[in-house]
């Protein structure tokens, strides 16, 4: 059986960083998160690219796959999963960030055969801050603990709860229910969490 090496890769991918924006809350249809995005770099490091439990370093232009003891080591990759993020499995709750994975064709395989397929990596940071931590102001999904505040044009965003945030926040995500009768009277916003719950009832802070 070949043997790869994936230490010269390169892959081009984009990192989901704090989310949520979210849709006119209208009538019928609830308000939901949007992602920002920026293009990076990685080089691989393990048998698998950015397999799960697999580390990686941040940098000013790149994250690179480094060992989990390494001093360079920021992040830990919590889920992955093949294909686009659209269309697969949500990453989870408490998700700090997202690597958005392009395929690529691995330099190293011997044969050059090998390839890294599309894909993306939930990540978890090693240390603090966690903005997907409910209250923490980011990651790729809205929860129950999140708060937001308008954005104009009908739209909201996520901000910390604890105001520490460019933007104070205005409302509280405090509990997820499967339609908006569901929700307390209290509810002044209804956000699109997605799941099993999908509807967020949010209340005025």
């Amino acid at each position: 059986m070949r043997s790869r090496r994936l230490s010269g890769v390169l892959v081009t991918l984009a990192v989901a960083l704090l989310s949520s924006g979210c849709r006119p809350s209208s009538p019928g249809e609830p308000a939901g998160s949007a992602r920002s995005t920026a293009s990076q770099t990685v080089s691989g490091y393990g048998a698998r690219f950015l397999a799960v439990g697999e580390c990686s370093s941040f940098g000013t232009a790149s994250f690179t796959e480094v060992p989990c003891t390494s001093e360079r080591a920021a992040a830990r990759v919590v889920a992955r999963y093949d294909g686009g993020i659209a269309a697969g499995p949500a990453c989870p709750a408490t998700t700090d960030f997202v690597l958005h994975i392009g395929a690529q064709r691995t330099s190293g395989d011997e044969g050059g055969d090998g390839t890294i397929p599309q894909g993306y990596a939930c990540m978890r940071n090693l240390e603090p801050p966690h903005p997907g931590d409910p209250g923490g102001g980011g990651g790729p999904r809205t929860i129950v603990g999140d708060c937001v505040y308008g954005s104009g044009h009908g739209q909201v965003r996520e901000t910390a709860c604890d105001g520490s945030g460019k933007r104070k926040p205005q409302y509280k995500v405090v509990r997820a229910v499967t339609a908006r009768a569901r929700c307390p009277a209290s509810t002044a916003l209804y956000v699109q969490l997605g799941g099993e719950r999908p509807v967020g009832c949010a209340r005025h802070v």
